[in-house]
Order: C-alpha cells, then structure tokens, then sequence
C-alpha cells in the first residue's frame, strides 16, 4: 500500500482518537486498549514500509500518549511537571536527535573557521568581536588580569543582563528557523565564527589555557544551550521545508510545539550558564585548577547525560513498555 493510501485510510480514526485522548483524560479503558492495539499495529507497519516518514514519528507520539493515560494515574500538576522533566521532555529530545547533530556540525565547523581566519589575519579579530572590546580586553592583559570583563559589573546585575541576553539570543536562533533551516544555521554559524575568534585572540598572545579555563565555567552549558536551541530551529524549518506526507501547516504547528518544548527544557541550563558566569567565573584566577576542572567536567557530563543518554534510555522504555502493553 502506498503511504498516501494508508494515510486517507487510518487519517480519520487517528484525528479521532488523538481528539479523543486532548477531551478527556478518563476515557473508557477497554474503549479506549482497543483503540491503543489499533493504533500500535499501525505504528507498527509504518515503521515497517515507510521508516523515514513524518508519519511514524506521529503515529509514535500518539502512542506514548495514550500509554501514559492508560498505564498512569490521573496527576497533580506537580506531577505533571515531573513528568515533563523525565519522560515528555526526553522523548522530544530523541526525536530531535538528527537537527542537534547538524547544529552542532555547523557550530565545530564556524568555530574552526574562526580560528583559521583569526590567524590568518589579525583585523579579522576587531572585525568579528569590534575594537571596542579588542582594545578592553587588550588593557586587561597589560593589567594581568586577561578576563576582567566578568568582573566589570555586580554579580545580581550580570547575572539578569546574561541571562536574558542569552534567553534572548537561544530564542533568535530558534525562530529563525522559519526562515526554514538555514535561518537557524546562519545564525549558528555566526556565533561559531564569534566563539573561535575570540578562542584565536586569546591563543595568539599564549593566553589560550587561562582563557579557556575560565571562559568554560559557563560556557560548557552556555554554549551547549545556544546548540541546542539551534537544533530546535531546524528542527522547526524542517518541518516547514520537509512536511513529508502531512499538510505543510500541519508540520509547521508541530514543529513548532515540539521545538517550543525543547527551548523551555534549556531555560534552567541557561539560569545555571548564568549563574556560574556572574558569581564564579570573575574568580577565575583564584579558583584551583582541580575545583575549576570539576565545574567544567559536571557540566558537560550532566548535558550528555540529560541530552544523550537519558532520552535513548527514555525512548528504549517506553517502546518496551509499548510492545508489552500490546501483547
């Protein structure tokens, strides 16, 4: 059967269920394990003759659904938060999986751009990062103190300007995914451009361990954020460019319900990124090496834990959960 074919076919009973489940929290269980072992035969063959399709990510999604609802008691809202945090959110983040892989292609590969091209001509540096901030920081390291920069305001203030700016900046990189998924890599790109000048500047003055030291206090979540929140961006142009077998408004509506999910999951990594940088990183020069190394280490170890391996470990557990309800 060709997909358009079983999608006019099943379409209708889909739309139906997936009514359903948003009316009512408490449908019928037997009413509602018939529709659920329908619905899973049918996620069954898509996976089975149409494997890259949108469809099986759908079909997937309404599975978990009403599995949940099935499987779970009714919740508090606090439970229903907790939820989000350990099941909803993760599961959104594997989906995504392929979309953080090319932001983050695309941030390595302008990173190192910025490098090359940093040492290959020194006005690229003041052209990239501006004079103004060139020649302040080059007054910093006649002064012995290279990344006063983070010591320049109050810890409170610095930390509300940071974080909203980089909130603000998370969400440019999302939105211009509507400008389909080169929106979101321009700018990607352009702030891998920035973070390897910047990494150049320092290295070409033998700088580069201090700096790097420092600079990843909160730039290992800060930085890990600003990828992620590309992903979401092309993930949203994606859907938009490639709607696969659903109506292009469609796509477009869960593109942007699924990558809206992921951009409120980096809004605690980017309070934390803000913390470390307004209350810890202007010590950086007092701070040991051993308590700095181990700030930097737990960050990037919670990131690939929370972003990697947990959301597989989720998705495994939910299908085996799937697979046993069926049978």
């Amino acid at each position: 059967m060709k997909e358009i074919a079983f999608i006019n076919k099943n379409k209708m009973r889909w739309n139906a269920f997936e009514a359903q489940l948003g009316r009512n929290r408490n449908p019928d269980p037997d009413e509602l394990a018939d529709h659920f072992i329908q619905l899973t035969d049918d996620l069954s063959y898509a996976r089975t003759f149409y494997p890259q399709s949108p469809i099986v990510d759908y079909l997937n999604g309404l599975s978990v659904k009403a599995h949940t609802i099935i499987y779970r008691n009714k919740k508090e809202k606090g439970a229903r938060l907790l939820d989000f945090w350990i099941s909803e959110l993760p599961l959104s983040i594997y989906n995504a999986r392929r979309d953080f892989a090319w932001s983050l292609l695309i941030f390595v590969s302008a990173m190192l751009l910025g490098v090359l091209s940093a040492y290959t001509d020194d006005n690229v540096v003041r052209l990239i990062l501006g004079d103004q901030y060139v020649n302040m920081t080059l007054d910093n390291i006649q002064r012995g103190d290279p990344m006063g920069v983070y010591a320049q305001m109050m810890p409170a203030e610095m930390f509300f300007k940071i974080t909203i700016n980089n909130l603000y900046v998370s969400f440019v990189v999302f939105l211009f995914g509507i400008f389909t998924p080169l929106g979101s890599a321009f700018i990607i790109f352009r702030n891998g451009i920035m973070v390897g000048a910047f990494i150049a500047f320092f290295f070409q003055r033998s700088l580069g361990g201090v700096s790097s030291m420092a600079i990843m206090i909160h730039g290992s979540l800060e930085l890990s954020a600003i990828v992620l929140a590309g992903g979401a961006g092309i993930l949203l142009g994606r859907s938009i460019l490639f709607p696969g077998t659903l109506p292009r408004r469609e796509s477009f509506v869960r593109g942007v319900r699924k990558g809206t999910k992921i951009m409120l999951g980096l809004v605690p990594f980017f309070i934390i990124a803000g913390i470390l940088e307004s209350f810890i990183t202007r010590y950086y020069m007092t701070i040991s090496y051993t308590t700095n190394t181990f700030i930097i280490l737990s960050s990037f170890a919670l990131v690939i834990w929370y972003f990697i391996i947990y959301p597989k470990q989720v998705y495994l557990n939910t299908q085996k959960s799937i697979n046993d309800g069926k049978e």
